[in-house]
């Protein structure tokens, strides 16, 4: 069992058979399935399901929807044997809690933004995704100003945003977040992913956890 000062690690994006067992065999312990028609990452619930089959026990199986219709969500997971829910849209407590799942609510970070108040918004949640504001949905691969984040957040929190193997060690001391959720510091090009670049990025948080 690993000790509760570990850093969680999710690799989001994933559309593809070997980017699911590269994750897997760095030692992720979440991938993430984007089911939002717009983004380039998007699989549908079919493919989603064939790609969850591949995960062993105790990795789990995310899902990322954005302001979705009850029915398209409840339908998905119906298809795929979804751990965890994440919602990057406006959606409101009661429409992540409804489902019955754990979820994720993402919060777009900005100067303005008081994330204590945010994240009392989801006492449900189990924790508060932070990424950077950028037009639509999702960090864009860009980070954010980490100084922004209130340490009472702290072990409440998963850090996005533009993390990859080379910056993600300093993201974690200075944050100190319960997880880490990485897409495009990953990949070659969009919704495809680098076996050596996910190798990386998870030795860079292991090695950050004894610092």
């Amino acid at each position: 069992m690993k000790p509760a000062t570990t850093v969680r690690i999710k690799i989001c994006g994933l559309t593809r058979e070997d980017d699911v067992d590269a994750a897997v065999a760095a030692g992720a312990d979440a991938v993430g399935f984007v089911f939002y028609p717009p983004s380039q990452r998007f699989v549908t619930p079919e493919r989603a399901a064939r790609l969850a089959r591949r995960l062993p026990p105790f990795v789990a199986a995310v899902g990322l929807f954005v302001n979705a219709d009850p029915a398209a969500i409840e339908a998905t997971l119906a298809a795929v044997p979804l751990h965890i829910l994440q919602f990057h849209g406006d959606e409101a407590e009661s429409d992540c809690r409804r489902y019955g799942r754990p979820y994720l609510k993402a919060a777009r970070v900005t100067p303005e933004m008081d994330l204590v108040q945010y994240a009392a918004r989801y006492p449900s949640a189990q924790a508060i995704l932070l990424d950077a504001c950028v037009e639509g949905y999702g960090g864009g691969g860009q980070t954010f100003d980490w100084s922004l984040i209130p340490p009472a957040l702290g072990r409440r929190s998963v850090l996005s945003g533009g993390l990859d193997a080379g910056n993600v060690g300093e993201a974690i001391r200075r944050v100190r977040p319960a997880a880490v959720d990485v897409s495009s510091g990953v990949e070659v090009a969009k919704g495809i992913k680098d076996a050596a670049r996910i190798a990386a990025f998870v030795a860079a948080v292991r090695a950050a956890e004894t610092t």
